[in-house]
């Protein structure tokens, strides 16, 4: 039975989606690519279907600003799945629209209002709603759910001491005195740079500025910088308040771009325009590259049954991957991946409603047929 899956935005992690789904599903699918742009439509269209063997269909829908055209509306009536790879503040009303025409939902934004705006909206929904679902949020706070299971299992204490996530998105080369290339959206990084993360603290919830609890630390024998960035740790300081005494969401960097970072910033205003002038000396200064990796790493610890301090830990190294001589980045796949995971949950029909990080079974979705494929 052939499924349709409608990608909202058909940009990098849009059209990265389309072609996983499209190359990699295990049932037969109709892909509608929606956009504001006939430009991005084609160019994605040609991206997803150029040199491939399949032959299912990859249709395009031009989408209004706003509200919903009588060609939209009939693309949704047909769609089982709406996949939100717009910008972060469409996501409410991509959502909407979700719920209206009862399709299941899956996005990436990390934005905490108009998470709980969808919190809110979904409440009573025929249909599964899946946030926060790329990299980070998404695919680092489902690894560290299944390393909590692990741990539990192994060692017979709910209690752990730290539940540590870390992301990077990373060039292979880099130079002084920045240490850094852009790899993804440069107002992104410099925002997660600027704004407090949520952690948890002698069992608590709060919030910690960010750049401010930097630790080295050692990955497949090669050494890294991490430090307190906004956004990654999804719902997991919800679940794990009360269960463990730390928990924080950390960007791993080549050491020395954090220290360069801050004396960029002590620079600038520390005003509300600190994210777009922090973005700009960046771009003045940080080229922008095509080749990149994508490092992901989480442990948990604590102390067994025995009292004695035990950890478990996973780390993933992912480069670029080629599918029908499109090259595709890893900041791509890692993202796209956990969002073509999700739509295959909710295809299942064992979802409803809003679905967070920490509700995810870790087992499905880390053995799914994308995930796993991605993260080897």
């Amino acid at each position: 039975m052939t499924k349709t899956i409608f990608v909202a935005g058909s940009g990098g992690i849009g059209e990265a989606a389309a072609l996983l789904l499209r190359e990699w599903c295990e049932f037969e699918t109709t892909i509608i690519l929606g956009d504001i742009s006939e430009d991005n439509l084609a160019k994605a269209k040609a991206f997803v279907t150029d040199s491939s063997e399949k032959q299912s269909p990859v249709e395009t829908v031009l989408m209004p600003k706003n509200g919903a055209s009588d060609e939209l509306k009939a693309a949704f009536e047909r769609s089982g799945v709406l996949l939100d790879c717009t910008p972060g503040g469409q996501a409410p009303r991509m959502a909407a629209y979700a719920k209206d025409f009862k399709m299941h939902y899956a996005n990436l934004t990390e934005y905490v209002a108009e998470t709980d705006a969808i919190i809110e909206l979904a409440k009573g929904a025929e249909t599964g709603f899946v946030l926060q679902t790329g990299l980070a949020p998404g695919f680092i706070n489902v690894l560290a759910m299944k390393l909590y299971g692990e741990f539990i299992e192994k060692h017979r204490n709910e209690n752990v001491e730290r539940v540590a996530m870390k992301v990077g998105a990373l060039t292979a080369h880099a130079h002084a005195p920045h240490f850094y290339g852009f790899t993804w959206s440069p107002i992104g990084v410099a925002t997660e740079y600027v704004k407090n993360s949520r952690v948890i603290r002698d069992h608590k919830i709060t919030e910690r500025p960010a750049l401010s609890a930097r630790e080295t630390i050692v990955i497949g024998a090669r050494t890294y910088e991490a430090d307190l960035t906004s956004g990654g740790a999804a719902d997991l300081p919800d679940f794990f308040e009360g269960k463990a005494v730390q928990l924080d969401y950390k960007t791993l960097r080549y050491p020395g771009h954090y220290a360069w970072v801050e004396s960029v910033e002590k620079k600038l205003a520390k005003d509300e325009h600190l994210a777009e002038n922090l973005e700009k000396v960046m771009l003045e200064q940080v080229p922008s590259v095509e080749d990149d990796l994508v490092l992901v790493h989480a442990s948990v610890d604590g102390f067994d049954s025995r009292g004695r301090r035990r950890m478990v830990e996973k780390a993933y190294f992912v480069e670029p991957l080629e599918i029908n001589g499109k090259r595709l980045r890893a900041i791509q796949t890692t993202t796209a991946a956990p969002l073509c995971e999700s739509a295959m949950m909710l295809l299942s029909g064992d979802y409803r409603g809003v679905v967070l990080q920490s509700r995810i079974d870790p087992e499905t979705f880390m053995n799914g047929t994308f995930v796993s494929r991605i993260y080897q």
